[in-house]
């Protein structure tokens, strides 16, 4: 699978006008070219295209035209993602977006981060939270807090 992702303000014009800062993914089943805005599906072979715009609720939500510093097109994925967090807490269950997941694509983003850094391929133990054998990656895991603060070890 290709993947590009092209911040739109960052790296000059976008390669695809109706999706800027999104990402086209080519697949074995068609193309998937995304967006904050929306999505565009091509699928390869029979079947039509599927195209779908963020609806962004400010009818419904008159509040979020006059928000100091809101992403509109962010708010309906927020709003749900809340609703969702309130309707696993009172069954007691496990919301969508739970915090392993986050804490999962947070440890992926920042060894692929220390993995350009170092030049090298990474081995990490999830258990241990740390990159096997390589100190100088493991150096890398945190940063020195400013004083007085201190890091907590675990």
């Amino acid at each position: 699978m290709a993947i590009s992702a092209r911040p739109r303000s960052y790296w000059g014009a976008t390669p695809d006008p109706r999706h800027p800062w999104g990402a086209t993914l080519q697949g074995d089943e068609g193309t998937l070219k995304a967006s904050v805005y929306g999505y565009d599906f091509e699928p390869l072979g029979a079947g039509g295209a599927v195209h779908r715009d963020v609806k962004l609720e400010l009818d419904e939500f008159p509040e979020d035209r006059t928000e100091k510093d809101l992403e509109p097109f962010a708010v309906p994925a927020v709003r749900r993602h809340m609703k969702d967090f309130l309707a696993a807490r009172e069954c007691r269950g496990r919301p969508v977006a739970d915090i392993e997941e986050g804490a999962t694509s947070t440890t992926a983003c920042i060894l692929a981060n220390i993995a350009m850094k170092v030049g090298r391929t990474l081995e990490w133990d999830a258990g241990k939270g740390v990159v096997v054998g390589d100190e100088p990656a493991n150096a890398l895991l945190r940063r020195p807090y400013r004083a007085p603060w201190v890091h907590p070890e675990a």
